[in-house]
């Protein structure tokens, strides 16, 4: 077993755990986040079955035939629902697009939600219908967890434990089955995902069919993370760094290809993008600066950033 590159945290100790336990877990997950910007999480109590159940589905739906997927690539909704094909997304400041395919499932609110008109309707894949069924159990599940997680961190930044609540609830989280198809000729310099920082408040991973994700330390060195069974991958996004003046660190990472000779398997993966609403207010906390750390950041709320990254990485033009 390779040493550990980011620490490693029990959610279940803070769910249902003594107060002791609660207060450890606190300190263990800021200290994370201050310093690295990534943990691994277990104990989180979402069903293997249907992590496995949808990893099984986003496979099929990706083995499909081109025309197929391409059906339920929406113009117009910069990527947000349904499917993006291969090659329209990089990372910012980069020309060249990432070595990936994907699809998205966002935030479902009833017909007569005031928020209705932000939230555009997830699109059914006809051919595999339990798919969007089982990809939004495991919104919801990963909607839950990163409500847990984000009551220990404004507990750490001694904000109100419920401060994250009412601005995640029908926030703009969007779940996304990645799929990195195998390499057939010599890349140009992509490599399956440029180093990148994420968006959003937290992102949760769920473990990759294959390794590559990597990390960029204080150092400058860059990192593998490779997760343990049942244990779910989390990073601070910029929307966290950026409300918390710099303290929470958004890390840069990426997705390395494999070696040559592992270049025929493709790699899926699933990340959950945790974001608040839109009207959020991302203004930095008055608890976060100081003399040392004077604001960073002008004021701006989370809809405009969203808006502001999605044209910066390609997806809306």
């Amino acid at each position: 077993m390779s040493a550990r590159t980011i620490p490693l945290v029990d959610l279940s100790k803070f769910e249902h755990g003594t107060p002791a336990e609660r207060e450890a877990f606190v300190a263990e997950l800021g200290k994370a986040f201050h310093e690295i910007g990534f943990v691994g999480v277990v104990g989180h109590g979402i069903p293997k079955q249907l992590i496995e159940d949808f990893y099984r589905t986003s496979k099929a739906f990706f083995a499909s035939e081109r025309p197929v997927k391409e059906k339920y690539e929406i113009a117009g909704l910069a990527g947000q629902r349904g499917y993006t094909s291969f090659g329209k997304e990089h990372a910012k400041g980069s020309t060249v697009a990432d070595l990936k395919e994907f699809f998205q499932i966002g935030q479902e609110v009833p017909p007569e939600d005031p928020l209705k008109a932000e939230y555009p309707d997830n699109v059914a894949v006809t051919e595999i219908p339990e798919f969007t069924d089982l990809g939004m159990q495991l919104y919801r599940a990963f909607e839950q967890k990163g409500g847990a997680l984000l009551r220990a961190i404004a507990l750490h930044l001694h904000l109100p434990e419920a401060y994250f609540d009412q601005q995640i609830d029908k926030g703009n989280s969007i779940l996304r089955a990645i799929h990195y198809p195998p390499i057939t000729s010599e890349p140009k310099s992509a490599i399956r995902a440029e180093s990148h920082e994420d968006i959003n408040l937290i992102t949760l991973l769920v473990g990759a069919s294959a390794g590559g994700l990597q990390l960029l330390n204080m150092e400058g060195e860059w990192l593998d993370i490779q997760p343990e069974d049942d244990e779910i991958v989390i990073n601070v996004g910029d929307m966290l760094q950026r409300l918390t003046n710099n303290y929470l660190k958004s890390t840069t990472h990426r997705v390395v290809n494999p070696p040559r000779e592992q270049w025929h398997l493709p790699r899926l993966s699933i990340p959950f993008f945790l974001h608040p609403r839109g009207k959020m207010d991302l203004s930095v906390l008055e608890s976060c600066v100081t003399p040392e750390r004077p604001v960073a950041y002008p004021p701006i709320t989370a809809g405009e950033y969203l808006d502001e990254r999605l044209r910066e990485i390609g997806l809306k033009k």
